[in-house]
């Protein structure tokens, strides 16, 4: 069996990974995201073409973006890299490659990796939520993704903020043309604005401020957590996952592991409100290891 390629497109940073076919890593690297769908297009190939001359042997590619392509028209949309949307990835990257590329969104391969040896592994239904520059998520049932008719099955991050109150309607504009999105509320620039305004986006300096004392920081943590737990809880009321797996930036905020769970408590329909909310095993790495293994089911 040939190795296996998994390449992670984020907004700042592409991975490779490249796995033996027992899933043990050969090798990793990293560049910065070029600009602009032809930068992106070369650098992927680049980093395949690198990857394999490195280890002299030819494999699978598998890649995980942030949107989809949509089977009626070949065409990625709904990407939050918006240079993708309108382009055939898949394509264009099987004709610099020579060979079948397949191509899906990020957060199903995060859900993918960690539902098969990360903090979902054992659990027949996962859900898992992609929280860093944007938003997203992806679902496994039974070790398969769940990609759904039109392949948006877990786009939870252009979905509205459940319950919202009245200071928080209708919500922020949306890349997407709408207001309110998950995604406006729950990313990582998301939680930097509501603290300091437009053009603010490092939520890493709102936890450090937090830390140190700072009262607007510790209030703007407070509201994400708030709105992550309504968020979380319509997805239990639907589909009451086994395990939900947190990965991206914000995933590292280790105190929405104690503070959700009891958050979501008073949004849960019923009376069973038991919430396994998990951080992702493999960090941020959890996408491209997910995008390796879309050859594994044949």
């Amino acid at each position: 069996m040939a190795i296996k390629l998994g390449v992670d497109l984020g907004g700042t940073k592409t991975e490779i990974v490249a796995l033996d076919p027992g899933g043990e890593v050969l090798l990793r690297h990293r560049v910065p995201t070029g600009q602009g769908y032809r930068a992106i297009v070369e650098t992927i190939a680049g980093l395949v073409t690198s990857a394999e001359a490195e280890l002299g042997e030819r494999g699978t590619v598998g890649v995980g973006i942030p949107g989809s392509i949509n089977p009626q028209t070949g065409l990625v949309r709904n990407g939050n890299t918006q240079a993708l949307n309108g382009n055939p990835l898949d394509r264009d990257l099987g004709a610099l490659l020579n060979r079948e590329v397949r191509v899906m969104n990020d957060a199903n391969c995060l859900a993918m990796s960690e539902a098969a040896d990360g903090a979902g592994a054992g659990h027949s239904v996962v859900f898992a939520a992609i929280l860093g520059t944007g938003c997203g998520g992806g679902w496994v049932v039974d070790g398969r993704p769940l990609d759904g008719l039109n392949r948006v099955a877990g786009e939870w991050g252009h979905t509205p903020l459940p319950w919202m109150r009245a200071e928080e309607f209708p919500g922020p504009a949306c890349w997407c043309g709408r207001q309110g999105c998950l995604e406006t509320f729950l990313c990582g620039p998301a939680i930097a604005r509501d603290c300091d305004g437009e053009g603010h986006r490092d939520a890493g300096r709102v936890v450090e401020r937090a830390a140190a004392g700072d009262e607007a920081a510790r209030a703007a943590l407070a509201r994400h957590a708030d709105r992550l737990a309504r968020a979380l809880a319509a997805i239990v009321n639907i589909m009451d996952p086994d395990v939900i797996v947190l990965g991206g930036g914000v995933s590292n905020h280790a105190h929405l592991y104690s503070e959700v769970p009891r958050l979501m408590a008073p949004w849960i329909f019923g009376d069973a409100k038991a919430v396994n909310l998990v951080r992702a095993r493999h960090g941020d790495s959890s996408g491209v290891f997910g995008a390796a293994r879309l050859w594994d089911k044949g």
